[in-house]
């Protein structure tokens, strides 16, 4: 394993403490709207952070298994299993596409969570809530996949996207970097 700076360290444990503590504080003010099917979960805005540093990738995934662990109650085990996995995988494929830009914006990295949540939580929720463990039925897979990728979407372009344009203006990209 290469040897990963203080830096490095501080800011993942950070990500992933404010990823899990936006998560759990939204699901006990509006319960539901951070763990169902549609969600609208207000910290995945935090997932813009891996396209400054690679440190938001193991923070980002960390505070999703946190955050996860919380609400076991309602979404079971499986959930820590899936979203986890989504979460590394979009953060992963963020920091990829971090230099690609579309009018100044890091468009193709913030899609990202959407597609790979639309794809692990989409798979999650219709086999194992919406048939039981019974079957995949593709036609569920579509309908639960698109309605999680379309939360997702709605939050990484109201929220990160102008989140990644307020870091960029004021120039607080560079404490990102490790020295």
């Amino acid at each position: 394993m290469k040897n990963k700076t203080p830096l490095f360290i501080a800011q993942a444990a950070i990500i992933a403490a404010l990823y899990a503590t936006l998560t759990i504080l939204q699901n006990v003010l509006l319960p539901g709207s951070a763990s169902m099917a549609v969600q609208f979960r207000v910290s995945e805005a935090l997932c813009i952070l891996a396209v400054f540093t690679p440190a938001a990738i193991p923070g980002l995934t960390v505070g999703c298994v946190l955050a996860n662990i919380s609400s076991l109650s309602s979404l079971g085990p499986c959930d820590l299993v899936f979203g986890s996995l989504a979460s590394f995988f979009a953060a992963l494929l963020m920091y990829s596409l971090r230099k690609l830009r579309f009018f100044k914006l890091p468009v193709l990295a913030a899609l990202m969570p959407a597609l790979m949540n639309g794809i692990f939580v989409g798979f999650e929720i219709d086999f194992f809530f919406v048939n039981q463990g019974a079957a995949f039925d593709f036609r569920d897979f579509l309908i639960q996949g698109g309605l999680v990728a379309l939360g997702e979407l709605a939050v990484l372009l109201v929220l990160g996207l102008p989140l990644c344009r307020l870091i960029e203006v004021r120039g607080l990209g560079k404490q990102f970097k490790s020295k």
